[in-house]
């Protein structure tokens, strides 16, 4: 398949072309050699596409919680249909009248198979109760909503568990320029011909032919343009921070962009390069052909063999100029600025290749040093209040950079990303390039103490968060370019950056940093947390009814070998405990206490002990009362003079009203499992608060009137009024509560033994 291409730079004018393609009537013919996935894009995307299958840390423990509640609400159910069963058909089971229910030999077939399908549909109930099938509801309520108000933060969630993910994230490798710098660089300090340029433009005393020289190695080799307006106004210039920084300079000392170009011509590019940290370029022109590198200061200068000297004639490079040079990189470097420079060669026309020219390595040995440059580009204002917040919420923030060493450790302590008062040395500052020549287990024995990262390669960053990983790690990682897709790939968060980022690296991406800046990513932790703790808290609400509606039906189908709640009253209950409790309790904002939490391991419990506390307090009160009204319920509400199958129908209606409010009450607990003070915040939650009366309200027309369907009478105001106050109790009950002190160590550690070996079938399982 071969195609035209019709655009042709108007500065060639040599021979010679980049792609090696012939030059025919100023057209040139493009061979293409693949397409699709056959190209290095098509390979790069399908390997990005690729889903690992791995689980988040949240969706592993909420599997866990699923399948034990499930199975305790099996088992619940099972023993129930049991009991009910034998007492059932044995004769035990009577009537509000004291008349028993089944008889054998005189109870018809049809009275006996309905009293089977009812003590059925009770242990079907219990299992419906039991099951957790709220809990997909409520972490897609809350991810969806997180995911909603974090575009209002800037980041724009591109997969949805990566929400949740981020929570637990304990790491984040961050790039230096762009996410902890804004990004905009200026020239502020210049040494050429062996001297300090003060100012940094004033460049009278270099000889015009070294001036000229240094004008075409700016306006050659350089990936941006300068646009200059035709009514004089001020120039427009285009490209990296980096280039737009090198060009604005190369313009304040005399540079004239088209004309330089127009001068000369390109003959061959060798574009900047990860690995070697420079890029190249070869041009023709009167005097010849030129060799222009330029690139990371400290490998430029190991290059160099020679510099310019004041009069422009060329010198050798002896050791005391280039220590005089390292020493002029190493100040500026500490000054957080990055260092680039400038460096060319000569080259026979004669050795340069005429066919195949795409594979013409350029000189890159025996360079003349014709100056450096440091570039300034400060951090954003308030990344170091953000950094400080990451340390009190346990993420550390590790700096990976390709600049200099000096200068990210500048640019660290400026960001408060290292402790002037600590260790900067190896292993806590490292180079990319001796991390990335170490062993897989030397690599996994530093990586924890890795702080900053300097001269990486994309790679180097990859190899630094897969040994993050396989310590224990959730990793969160930056990144713009499109080398850095692979890294963002293997880390458990990818975060790309959406104004500077490449379109492989955004699809690469979990979020997408929209304004590049590190605060967000702070609050992209924020809302994470959050969403976690919302999801706790609606765990904490539903196993409170779990506990309290399985025990109290177990006991009194054990003991009386009837329920209390029925199947339908069970099933409003299921109603307020999934579908509602989670819009009320999955739409929590997010609060300034959760940055003052450590991170929440792989390892660690979703139920806390202080959820099993908060649990077990209000479930055994729960269960304590409602017991007691339900084998007492007739004499203590005074219910002797009714009939005794309107007494049990007030006495159980009741009963279910009271646990109904008890639920309501207790939704306000779950707000806050930790803090005394449950009602903080309360009226800025709308739908909580929305959520809530409509409940209620529902109740009320349940109990007033849809009696007939749930076979339950209405009540009068003092019922009501005990209803509603011993509801009330479960909020003083909850602050003294919180005073009880809980073991460090997780509840669930003390089964260890027993799950293990279920464990390690899941394990094994999901492996096989």
């Amino acid at each position: 398949m071969t195609g035209e291409s019709k655009t042709v730079h108007k500065d060639q004018k040599a021979p010679f072309l980049m792609s090696g393609c012939k030059v025919a009537d100023g057209y040139g013919s493009m061979l293409v050699t693949g397409v699709g996935i056959n190209t290095e894009w098509g390979q790069l995307m399908a390997n990005l596409s690729e889903d690992n299958g791995e689980e988040t840390p949240l969706q592993v423990r909420l599997n866990g919680v699923a399948t034990f509640i499930g199975m305790v609400g099996l088992s619940v159910a099972g023993v129930v249909l049991g009991v009910l069963a034998i007492r059932y058909f044995t004769g035990h089971t009577k009537n509000p009248d004291g008349t028993v229910q089944f008889r054998a030999g005189t109870t018809g077939l049809k009275q006996g198979f309905m009293g089977a399908i009812r003590i059925l549909t009770i242990a079907v109930t219990i299992v419906v109760v039991a099951v957790p099938e709220g809990l997909p509801l409520a972490v897609t309520l809350t991810l969806a909503y997180s995911m909603r108000k974090m575009m209002l933060d800037k980041a724009l969630v591109r997969r949805l568990s990566s929400c949740e993910t981020m929570g637990s994230a304990t790491t984040i490798c961050s790039d230096k320029t762009g996410t902890l710098t804004l990004n905009k660089m200026t020239v502020v300090e210049a040494h050429f011909i062996g001297t300090r340029l003060d100012p940094c433009d004033d460049v009278r005393a270099i000889s015009s032919s070294s001036a000229a020289l240094l004008i075409e190695g700016i306006a050659q080799n350089t990936t941006g343009t300068v646009f200059l307006p035709e009514d004089g106004g001020a120039a427009d210039v285009t490209g990296s921070p980096t280039e737009k920084a090198i060009l604005s300079w190369g313009l304040k000392i005399g540079m004239d962009f088209n004309d330089v170009r127009s001068k000369s011509s390109v003959l061959h590019v060798f574009p900047f390069n990860s690995e070697k940290k420079r890029g190249g370029v070869a041009v023709q022109s009167d005097t010849g052909v030129h060799i222009h590198w330029k690139g990371a200061a400290e490998l430029v200068l190991s290059s160099c063999k020679s510099w310019l000297s004041l009069d422009g004639s060329v010198q050798p490079m002896g050791a005391q100029k280039r220590n005089e040079y390292k020493k002029s990189i190493e100040d500026m470097a500490k000054s957080s600025l990055r260092c680039v420079a400038f460096a060319y060669c000569q080259c026979d026309i004669e050795k340069i290749p005429k066919e195949d020219i795409a594979d013409w390595k350029l000189p890159e040995e025996d360079l003349t040093l014709l100056g450096i440059v440091g570039i300034k580009d400060p951090c954003r204002p308030g990344v170091r209040s953000a950094v400080q917040l990451c340390k009190n919420a346990g993420v550390k923030v590790r700096m990976v950079t390709g600049d200099n060493i000096e200068t990210a450790k500048a640019i660290a302590l400026e960001c408060g990303i290292l402790d002037a008062n600590g260790v900067i040395s190896e292993p806590f500052v490292i180079e990319g390039k001796a991390f990335r020549e170490m062993s897989e287990i030397a690599r996994g024995e530093i990586a924890d103490k890795i702080t900053v990262m300097g001269r990486s390669s994309p790679n180097d960053k990859l190899l630094l968060v897969q040994a993050l990983k396989r310590k224990g790690h959730v990793v969160a990682v930056t990144g713009d370019g499109t080398n850095d897709a692979p890294a963002l790939h293997e880390a458990d968060i990818g975060l790309a950056m959406g104004m500077s980022g490449t379109e492989v690296a955004k699809e690469s991406s979990d979020i997408i940093i929209l304004d590049d800046d590190f605060t967000s990513v702070v609050k992209v932790v924020r809302w994470g947390r959050s969403v976690y703790a919302n999801i706790q808290k609606f765990i904490q609400f539903q196993l409170t009814v779990n506990v309290a509606a399985l025990v109290i039906n177990v006991i009194a189908a054990v003991s009386s070998g009837d329920v209390p709640l029925n199947a339908v009253e069970l099933l409003w209950v299921n109603l307020i405990m999934d579908t509602l409790g989670a819009l009320a309790l999955a739409t929590e904002p997010p609060t300034d206490n959760l940055m003052k939490r450590q991170p929440v391991g792989r390892r660690e419990p979703l139920v806390t002990n202080i959820m099993w506390r908060n649990l077990f307090v209000q479930a055994i009160y729960q269960i304590a009362i409602l017991l007691i009204f339900n084998f007492s319920g007739k004499k203590i509400l005074r219910l002797q003079n009714e009939s005794p199958d309107n007494a049990e129908k007030m006495k159980n209606t009741f009963i279910f009203n009271t646990f109904v409010f008890c639920q309501i009450f207790n939704e306000f607990n779950a707000r806050k499992p930790e803090e005394r003070n449950v009602f903080k915040g309360v009226t800025k939650n709308h739908l909580f608060m929305g959520i809530v009366c409509v409940t209620t309200v529902f109740q009320i027309l349940i109990v007033e009137f849809l009696g007939k369907f749930f076979k339950i009478v209405r009540l009068n105001w003092s019922l009501w009024l005990v209803s509603v106050a011993i509801g009330v109790v479960s909020w003083p009950l909850a602050y003294l509560g919180k005073f009880i002190p809980v073991p460090v160590r997780p509840l669930q550690a003390y089964f260890k033994p027993c799950w293990k070996s279920s464990r390690r079938d899941e394990e094994e399982g999901r492996q096989g």
